[in-house]
This record gives structure tokens, sequence and C-alpha cells, in this order.
């Protein structure tokens, strides 16, 4: 790594790391971009495919019988070594996060706290409390499940492994899902972009045959209501397709989870009643919607029925609604792609007519009638 401190190993343990001066770094290092490293990955990656990442690396080493705090080194290690090559968005969130956790595991303090406090202090949650888009939002809410996860796990005793399999899967379906609502998006909005440059060539196309289009547009009171409603026309379509964005995205951005966290409360040997309450207990504690009750009694009042197994058949609840939520958002996707080009046929077209077509018409018809 190029930065002024080097992450290095303490002997032969994997779960400590130091700087060259033997202290612990408490804050990830910034992520460089190095030149020349363009078309080495994908140019727009969704941050919420890091956690999935992590989730799903996590499971492999756990499973494998890696102590959790060694897993978390390797972890550490491992994003520490790739930050200083990787510029993908949001990746210096991953170096923080995964950093923060290793030094807390190693230290026996509260690996949870540490995850969603490392959240909280990086870009992203404040871009999320600003309401800039549902990707930072959706990230966000990604660690914090993955700190419930990993609390949940280690006050019931029972293992992570599977979970964070299951968590990985529906993570990288919200990337999908990202990816998805950015397609649909990108055919309006590069047809707005050159809708918009279109007045521009309407007028120079007018300078050029002699006609003074900008003069009919800024100094007569016809080019001036024209102005004014097509402005108003651009910033309408502009708030319509961000209402549209926001209709598109999921109400519930992390489908299954505290129905899938209750399923891991029950496999360490705790009741129904005391796994609800864990996890309603973790929910609460970092922000994310507790489980619910009809669909949590459902599932238990069914295995009493049919005397099998509740942790499976919360498993098959918590897959199903994560099916559910992907089929919805392939299907929201498809239409927003459709449901994009409405502003722009109302909105967006009669506005290039007001600010290019009208002027140079208007200025047409004032040379000529100047001319008669």
């Amino acid at each position: 790594m190029s930065t002024g401190r080097r992450a290095t190993r303490r002997g032969s343990d994997p779960t400590v790391l130091e700087d060259e001066r033997g202290r612990s770094p408490r804050a990830a290092p910034s992520v460089e971009r190095p030149r020349g490293a363009r078309g080495s990955y994908p140019r727009v990656r969704p941050p919420v495919e890091d956690v999935a990442d992590i989730a799903q690396r996590l499971a492999v080493l756990l499973a494998s019988g890696v102590p959790p705090a060694a897993a978390w080194g390797y972890l550490a290690d491992s994003v520490l070594t790739a930050g200083g090559a990787s510029k993908a968005r949001g990746f210096e969130v991953t170096v923080a996060v995964v950093t923060a956790a290793a030094h807390a595991a190693v230290r026996g303090g509260d690996t949870p706290r540490a995850i969603a406090a490392a959240v909280d202090e990086t870009a992203i949650a404040r871009t999320s409390r600003r309401g800039r888009g549902g990707g930072a939002s959706e990230t966000r809410d990604a660690w914090r499940g993955l700190a419930a996860a990993v609390q949940v796990a280690t006050e019931s005793g029972a293992p992570l492994a599977e979970t964070l399999r299951a968590l990985a899967i529906m993570w990288r379906d919200l990337g999908q899902s990202q990816r998805d609502r950015e397609a649909a998006l990108a055919g309006p909005r590069a047809t707005a972009r050159t809708v918009l440059a279109l007045p521009v060539v309407g007028i120079l196309f007018g300078a050029g045959l002699g006609f003074d289009t900008v003069h009919v547009l800024v100094a007569t009171p016809a080019g001036l209501a024209c102005l004014a409603i097509g402005g108003g026309l651009m910033l309408a379509a502009r708030m319509w397709n961000r209402a549209l964005l926001r209709r598109a995205m999921p109400v519930d951005r992390m489908p299954g989870l505290a129905v899938g966290l209750v399923a891991v409360g029950m496999s360490g040997g705790g009741s129904v009643a005391g796994a609800v309450e864990r996890v309603t207990g973790a929910c609460v504690r970092f922000g994310l919607a507790p489980p619910s009750a009809d669909a949590v009694g459902s599932v238990v009042t069914l295995a009493e029925r049919a005397g099998v197994g509740t942790v499976e058949l919360l498993n098959a609840e918590a897959e199903r609604r994560r099916r559910d939520a992907r089929s919805a958002a392939q299907e929201s996707a498809a239409a927003l792609g459709v449901r994009l080009m409405v502003p722009l046929a109302i909105c967006v077209l009669p506005a290039f007519m007001l600010l290019s077509v009208v002027p140079l018409v208007m200025s047409i018809l004032s040379s000529t009638l100047r001319g008669i």
C-alpha cells in the first residue's frame, strides 16, 4: 500500500493487525485510486455487493472451523491489502467496517456495535441521511443487518455460517435490483440530455441562418413566456423522474432478515419467545424492522400442527420473502423503463419545442415581416 501506515502481522497471529509503529490503527486508511486502472473492474458496482462478499467470505471461514476473531482478522488483512488497489464506489466503507470489527473481535469487544459505529462514521451514512437515493440506505441497512446477525448468533450460541450465506444471496439480489434501476434509467436519461442540448443547437442554427433567436427568447414577452414555461417543464420532468425512482424502491430493504434471525436464535436451542425477544432487541438496536408476529406465529402454528422443525420452516419463510422481493424488484425495474418515458414525452419534448423551435419560428416571422 502507498499510505503512510502499513498493516502487518504481530508474530504469526492472523487476528492482530498493527502499523509500523506497533499501534493498532483506529481508522481505516483512505482508499487510493491508481491511475491507469480503468476497465479492470465494473465501473458501477453497487456497494451493497461488498457487504455480500464479506458475509460470504466470513461464512466460508466460520464453516471451515476458523474462530470468529481469527476470521475477522483474515478479512481485515484481505481488505487492507485490496484497499490500495481498488477504487470501487463505497469500498472505503468496507475497509472501515471490517477493520473496526476485527479490532473489536480481537479485544473481546462488542463486534456488532463496532460494525454499526463504523458505518455511521462513514460518508455512506451521511449520504443516506441526506436522502441521496436508496442505494446508500440499502447498504447501510445491509451492514446493520450483518451486525444484528452476529449479535443474535453470539447471544444464542448458534452457528452463523448458513445465515450469512443466505444474507449474502439477499444482498446480491439488492445489488442486482440497483443495477436494473440504473439500466432502466439510462435510456430516458441519455435521451433527456440529448434533448436538453437541442435548444442550444437550434439557437446556433438560427444564428447561422441570420436569425436572432437569442434576442427573441430573452427580450420579447412571447420569448420570455416560452423560456419560463420551458424551464418549468424541465423542472417538472426532473421532479417527476425522482418520484418514479422513489416509487420503484423496495419497501422492505431487508426482506426475510428478521424471520431468518429468529431461526438463528432458535437453532442455538432457545425457545420461540426467547428468540423473538432476542431478535427484536437486535433489530431495535440497529434500526431494522423487527420480526412480524403474524409471520412468526403462522410458521410456529404450522410446525406444531405438523410436528416438524420450526427452524426449517422459518428458513423456508425467509427464503420465500426474499424470492418474492427479488421478483418484485425485477418487475419494478422493467416497468420503470416504460414509466420514465412519460415525463420525457409530456415535459421534456414540449420544453424543447418552446425553447428552440418556437423562438426560431418567431425570429423567422419577425425578420420576414420587417422585410415586407
